[in-house]
C-alpha cells in the first residue's frame, strides 16, 4: 500500500485542494498534517483521510513523522511526502512506485526516489552545479539528496534510518535524512523522467546578474542556524559544508542591503548564527521566548 502525507500551513487552498484531488486518485491512504493556527476542513475534495491538526506548528520534520508514523500503523509500505504548494500529473505516483518496485526486485537498497524538479517560478528543471552523481541506472540516477516534497519512501527502511530530526525543525531536514541513509550504505535517487513543478522559496531576486531565492525573514533564523549545526556532524557530505558556510557572509549581506524587512532579516540572522553556535537547537518561538 502507498499513503501520502501533505503538510500544510496557512496553504492557498486552491493549490493545495488540486493537489489532494491528484493524490487522492493515485493512493490507497492519504494523511493530512495541518500546522496552520486554524484548522482547515478538505472533505469538500477527497472523501477519506486522516487529519492531524497542529495550530502551534511543530514543524515540518516532526509533521512527517507523525504522518509516517501513521502510514507504518495501517501497514503502508511506501510513503509519498508532498508540500501543499506542489504540482503532481495524474499518473506522478505509479510511475514513481514502479521505479520504486523495480529497484527492490533488484535489491537495490533504495530508500527513496523523488522527481525531477521544476521550479515554479523560472519553469526550469533544477540542476544542482555542485552534488556528484553517485550512480546511473536506467531512469534512476543516485544521488546525495533530494527535497521533501515528492520523496516516495520505502518505510522498511525506517527501522534502520530512524525518523526525520524533528531538533532541525524545518530547513535541511530533508537532506539530513538523506545523509543519515546513505552514512548507512542506503541509497537515495531521482527519477530522471519523472518531473514534478514545485515552488522553491517565496519569491526570486537578482544581483549583479546572479539570481537567488528569497525567503521569508523567520526562515532565514533556521537556514542559518541549521548550516552551523549540520556542519558539525560527520555524515554531511564536505562540499555542502564548504559551500553554505562559505555562503553565509554573501547571504548576510544580500539579506541586510538588498531585501525588504532588513532589520527583521538581520535579527533573524543574528539569532540563528548564535544558536547555531551555541549547539541549540528546536523552534523559534520556543528558543526565544
Amino acid at each position: 500500500m502507498i499513503g501520502a502525507i501533505i503538510v500544510v500551513y496557512n496553504p492557498d487552498l486552491a493549490l493545495a485542494e488540486r493537489l489532494l484531488t491528484r493524490v487522492y486518485n493515485q493512493t490507497e491512504h492519504v494523511v493530512i498534517v495541518d500546522n496552520s493556527p486554524k484548522a482547515h476542513d478538505f472533505s469538500k475534495v477527497i472523501e477519506h483521510y486522516e487529519y492531524m491538526h497542529f495550530p502551534a506548528n511543530l514543524g515540518i520534520a516532526a509533521a512527517h513523522n507523525h504522518g509516517l508514523r501513521y502510514l507504518l500503523s495501517i501497514g503502508c509500505e511506501y510513503g509519498l511526502l508532498l508540500d501543499q504548494d506542489s504540482q503532481i500529473t495524474t499518473d506522478f505516483v505509479f510511475r514513481l512506485s514502479s521505479l520504486m518496485m523495480a529497484s527492490k526486485s533488484l535489491k537495490q537498497d533504495i530508500a527513496a526516489i523523488g522527481p525531477s524538479i521544476s521550479c515554479s517560478f523560472t519553469n526550469k528543471t533544477e540542476r544542482s552545479l555542485i552534488q556528484r552523481e553517485v550512480f546511473e541506472y536506467e531512469e534512476l540516477v543516485g544521488v546525495t539528496q533530494i527535497i521533501a516534497s515528492g520523496m516516495l519512501i520505502d518505510l522498511g527502511f525506517l527501522d534502520q534510518i530512524g525518523f526525520k530530526d524533528e531538533k532541525l525543525f524545518i530547513d535541511g531536514v530533508d537532506h539530513e535524512w538523506c545523509w543519515r541513509a546513505r552514512d548507512m550504505g542506503l541509497q537515495i535517487a531521482k527519477a530522471k523522467k519523472i518531473e514534478m513543478v514545485h515552488r522553491l522559496g517565496d519569491s526570486r531576486s537578482k544581483f549583479i546578474g546572479v539570481t537567488y531565492k528569497v525567503g521569508s525573514p523567520i526562515r532565514l533564523y533556521y537556514q542559518f542556524r541549521n548550516i552551523l549545526l549540520l556542519s558539525r556532524r560527520s555524515y554531511v557530505p564536505l562540499y555542502w559544508k564548504v559551500r553554505c558556510l562559505g555562503l553565509i557572509p554573501v547571504r548576510f549581506f544580500l539579506n541586510s542591503t538588498m531585501q525588504q524587512n532588513r532589520l527583521d532579516r538581520i535579527r533573524y540572522m543574528l539569532y540563528g548564527l548564535v544558536d547555531g553556535l551555541k549547539g541549540i537547537s528546536g523552534s523559534y518561538a520556543t528558543n526565544r521566548r
